[in-house]
């Protein structure tokens, strides 16, 4: 390991000085023009783009992708600079920090002898940390602009540590089937901000049933996106394009679909 560490340290430390010259006053006229707000989307982007090349374990792929995700936190960290907030350099060392006070399992005297244990003790301190930082409320630890899928998530973990949870899946079957009930009153009475909420409250609970399933819902729906995707494409196949697919009936497309279920089950069986 240790052979390494000056190779390592080199290599980021060049990747900063670039970050540093694209942002000077002779640099990229793109890359000056950036703010903290227009980066932002491509950050979001970025970190998704992570997620696919894992999910199709395409490793050279993850390689760029993390360096593409990587530039997003230089960018970051030079343009707080230049503005008199923090460096690079003040990044690395409040992880560092964090990393050391929230393994006291290894870097101090507690014991962790399990995942759980370990995630206990994160939580713990990380409450503590919260409550230190911002004295507000008990949901304020979980930011409010975050992909509305992934606070749900939060929310409904956050409230479930004081006990505010359903105790049993079986309650949020019937509580999926109470909201999809509403829902479906306020669609047959035309009442659109009405259809709105509700359908928010069933995703809602659709989110907190991935949670008690154990499941990210995340992943779940990319999943699906996924498979529709595949099972879509087969359909175009088989219609000889998508011209075919626009002439089609609802019922031949619905048997077009019905075959490209079953012809990609059949090549996973």
């Amino acid at each position: 390991m240790t052979e390494h560490k000056p190779t390592r340290t080199a290599a980021l430390a060049e990747a900063i000085a670039i970050m540093a010259r694209l942002r000077g006053p002779d640099g990229c006229p793109w890359d000056r023009e950036q703010t903290f707000d227009s980066i932002k989307r491509h950050t979001l982007e970025e970190a998704y783009e992570v997620f696919d090349a894992i999910d199709r374990r395409a490793w050279p792929e993850l390689k760029d992708e993390l360096g593409d995700l990587l530039l997003q936190v230089l960018f970051y960290a030079q343009m707080a600079e230049e503005a008199g907030y923090f460096t690079i350099e003040d990044v690395a060392a409040n992880l560092n920090a964090k990393l050391i006070r929230r393994h006291p399992h290894i870097f101090g005297d507690a014991v962790a002898s399990t995942a759980a244990d370990v995630t206990q003790t994160w939580d713990a301190i990380k409450k503590t940390e919260k409550a230190r930082q911002s004295g507000g409320r008990f949901l304020d630890e979980v930011a409010q602009h975050m992909p509305a899928m992934i606070e749900a998530l939060k929310l409904g973990r956050r409230a479930a540590t004081v006990g505010f949870d359903w105790p049993k899946v079986d309650g949020l079957f019937e509580k999926l089937a109470e909201e999809t009930v509403e829902l479906r009153a306020e669609v047959d009475r035309g009442a659109d901000p009405a259809v709105q909420e509700e359908l928010g409250d069933l995703l809602f609970t659709v989110i907190n049933l991935a949670r008690h399933l154990g499941v990210e819902p995340e992943f779940a729906l990319r999943a699906a996106n996924r498979k529709f995707r595949s099972r879509f494409n087969a359909m175009e196949t088989a219609a000889g394009g998508v011209e075919g697919l626009k002439g089609a009936t609802l019922d031949e497309l619905e048997e077009m679909w019905k075959s490209a279920k079953e012809s990609l089950a059949n090549k996973l069986s």
